[in-house]
């Protein structure tokens, strides 16, 4: 399956989240916070990168910007899974490169199903 990268701070909802999606066989590693996810996009990069907005530091769409702007980040799907909600909150998610948009709370029976589809629609957008 696939390699993602979950970057959350609330360590409960990264939990569930790491938990449904190895459940659904993919390879989940975490960071908490938009410095620790940069540094491990730098290390190894992966095929998604689930991103919460409000963290410490870095906000989703500024690590997203940032990731889109090394070498292999346009080739990485990005889902924005935050509580934000707002029409203008998810134009600047997009204007930031994030590839499909979740609010929470999340249904944990639809995220493994959106991962799954957006995987497989950025991989055929990008051959």
């Amino acid at each position: 399956m696939a390699s993602v990268l979950v970057v959350e701070d609330d360590t409960d909802i990264q939990f569930m989240i790491s938990f449904l999606l190895k459940k659904a066989g993919h390879e989940v590693r975490t960071a908490d916070d938009g410095q620790a996810a940069l540094a491990k996009w730098a290390e190894q990069r992966c095929d998604l990168v689930i991103l919460d907005w409000m963290m410490p530091g870095l906000t989703g769409p500024e690590v997203c910007s940032r990731i889109r702007a090394m070498p292999g980040g346009q080739d990485v799907a990005v889902l924005m899974l935050t509580a934000k909600s707002e029409k203008d909150d998810v134009t600047e998610a997009f204007a930031a490169g994030v590839d499909d948009y979740m609010t929470k709370p999340f249904s944990p029976r639809e995220l493994p199903e959106r991962v799954e589809a957006l995987l497989t629609r950025v991989a055929q957008t990008r051959l």
